[in-house]
C-alpha cells in the first residue's frame, strides 16, 4: 500500500522508501538501536504522527517496582528502568533523513551506585568499580542522524552520526531486542555483548544490498563516565565492523568485531577485542508473537602486561500470547574476572588479582496487560532469577542466592498497520 512520499505498507509490516520505487524499502520493525538489525517482523510499541512530509515516532517504556537480590550481598530497593526514544523520518533530496534521540531518566530512578544486581560489573561509583549493581544510562542515550540512499532498487548506502550514538558492535541493546520486552534486567553479559550502546562520538558508513548490511565504526570507546548528565569528549581511537543478514521478515543475525581503546576508567591501560555473534527470531500469530535471541560475545583484554580472556553466552525469549500475557525467560553463562575486592580475595584466600569465574544466572518471568487504553499499556510482571557459581564464592554469596523483582511496566500500545490508514 502507498502512503505518500515515504510510508509503504505490506500486511502488518510498515516500512520506509528509500529512493523512488517501492521496492527498496527499510522496513521500521528490522530498526534495532543503532544501525543494526532486527527481524523485520518485530512488534513495535510507539505513537505516531504525519506532519506533513515528515514521520514522527515516540518510543519509550518504564518499568516501576521492587528489585530483591538474594544471598548476603542482596539488598532489596524500589526502582525504575527507563528511556525514551523520540525518532522523525523525512525524504531528502534522493534519499532518507533519519533524526533520534534517546533518554534516560535513570540517573534520578536507579538507587545511589546503580540498580542491585548480583554478579553484573562494569563502570565505577564513586572512584571505585561496581560490583553486584547495573549501573544507570546517561540522561543522553543517543542525539544520532542517519542519510540513506538508494542503490539500484535492491541496495543502499548510508551514513550514521550519534553524539552519543552506538557503533556497529554487537547486537541490538538488550532493551532494544523483543526477547528482552518484558525482563526490567540488563543482562550478565552487558560488557560483553552490547556495552557500547552509548558512545560520545561515532561515525558509521555502510552498504546493504537485498539481506545483507556491511558496516565499520569509528567511535570513542570509553564508557560513560559518573556523571550521568553531560557530554563527553574523548579520541575516536576505537573502530568496529559488523556484517548483519536477515534472510526474511522473521530472522536476523550478526557478527561482529571491534577495538576498544582502554573502555574501562577502572582500568586505564586496558584495551579490549570484542567478537560478538547473535541470531534472532521472530514470529507473529493470532493475538500473540514469539521472540527469541541467542547471543554470544567475547572480550580479550591486554594490559598492564595481563591477557584475559572473557565469553558470556545468553539466551533469552519472551512470547506474547491472548494478546494480553507474556511469558519470559533468560538463560546465562558469563565469565566474571572483577567480582571481588581486595578484602574479598583475602578472605577467600585468592592470590590472583584477576580470579575468573563462570557464572549462571537463570531468569523466569511473566507479565499481564492490566490495561489497554487509547495510547498506553500498562501491566504489572514479575520474575525470579536462580544461579550457578564456584563453590569459593559460597562464603560471600550464599549457597543458593534467589533474587526476585515485581514491577508495572508502562509503555506506548503495539502499533497496527490499520491505525496508520487514517494518519496520511
Amino acid at each position: 500500500m502507498n502512503m505518500g512520499p515515504l510510508l509503504v505498507m505490506s500486511g502488518e509490516s510498515m516500512g520506509l522508501r528509500i529512493g523512488p520505487s517501492d521496492r527498496n524499502v527499510s522496513w521500521m520493525g528490522q530498526m534495532g538501536s543503532g544501525t543494526s538489525w532486527l527481524p523485520a517482523s518485530t512488534p513495535m510499541y510507539m505513537w505516531h504522527k504525519q506532519q506533513g512530509d515528515w514521520l514522527l515516532m515516540l518510543h519509550g517504556e518504564a518499568k516501576i517496582g521492587v528489585n530483591s537480590q538474594g544471598g548476603p550481598r542482596g539488598v532489596t530497593r524500589f526502582e525504575s528502568a527507563n528511556w525514551l526514544m523520540p525518532m522523525a523520518f523525512h525524504r531528502l533530496g534522493k534519499g532518507t533523513l533519519q533524526l533520534r534521540g534517546m533518554f534516560s531518566f535513570e540517573p534520578f530512578t536507579f538507587p545511589p551506585g546503580g540498580s542491585p544486581l548480583l554478579f553484573q560489573t562494569g563502570e565505577t561509583y564513586k572512584g571505585q568499580p561496581l560490583i553486584d549493581r547495573q549501573h544507570p544510562h546517561d540522561l543522553f542515550m543517543e542525539l544520532s542522524a542517519q542519510y540513506t540512499q538508494a542503490v539500484g532498487e535492491h541496495g543502499s548506502w548510508f551514513a550514521y552520526f550519534g553524539y552519543p550514538g552506538e557503533p556497529s558492535l554487537g547486537p541490538p541493546a538488550f532493551m532494544h531486542r523483543a526477547s528482552a520486552s518484558e525482563n526490567p534486567s540488563a543482562t550478565l553479559a552487558h560488557h560483553l555483548q552490547d556495552s557500547t550502546h552509548i558512545s560520545f562520538g561515532v561515525f558509521t558508513g555502510g552498504f546493504t544490498y537485498r539481506w545483507f548490511k556491511l558496516e565499520g565504526s569509528i567511535f570513542n570507546g570509553q564508557e560513560p563516565d559518573e556523571n550521568r548528565y553531560n557530554f563527553e569528549a574523548h579520541p575516536w581511537s576505537s573502530r568496529s565492523a559488523r556484517l548483519s543478514f536477515a534472510p526474511n521478515q522473521n530472522w536476523a543475525m550478526q557478527v561482529s568485531y571491534g577495538f576498544l581503546r582502554r573502555p574501562e576508567a577502572a582500568e586505564p591501560d586496558t584495551d579490549i577485542r570484542r567478537t560478538t555473534a547473535s541470531v534472532h527470531y521472530n514470529k507473529s500469530f493470532a493475538r500473540g508473537n514469539w521472540a527469541s535471541s541467542l547471543i554470544w560475545g567475547r572480550n580479550h583484554a591486554t594490559g598492564g602486561g595481563e591477557v584475559h580472556n572473557t565469553n558470556g553466552y545468553t539466551f533469552e525469549s519472551t512470547v506474547n500470547f491472548q494478546d494480553k500475557n507474556y511469558l519470559y525467560t533468560r538463560l546465562e553463562l558469563v565469565d566474571k574476572n572483577e567480582l571481588l575486592r581486595a578484602v574479598d580475595r583475602a578472605l577467600l584466600g585468592i592470590a590472583d588479582d584477576h580470579p575468573s569465574f563462570r557464572i549462571g544466572s537463570y531468569t523466569f518471568g511473566g507479565a499481564r496487560d492490566l490495561w489497554n487504553g487509547e495510547k498506553l499499556s500498562v501491566a504489572i510482571g514479575s520474575d525470579l532469577t536462580f544461579y550457578s557459581k564456584p563453590a569459593v564464592l559460597d562464603a560471600i554469596y550464599g549457597s543458593h542466592p534467589v533474587s526476585w523483582k515485581v514491577f508495572l511496566r508502562l509503555r506506548p500500545l503495539k502499533m497496527k498497520m490499520s491505525t496508520m490508514h487514517g494518519t496520511h
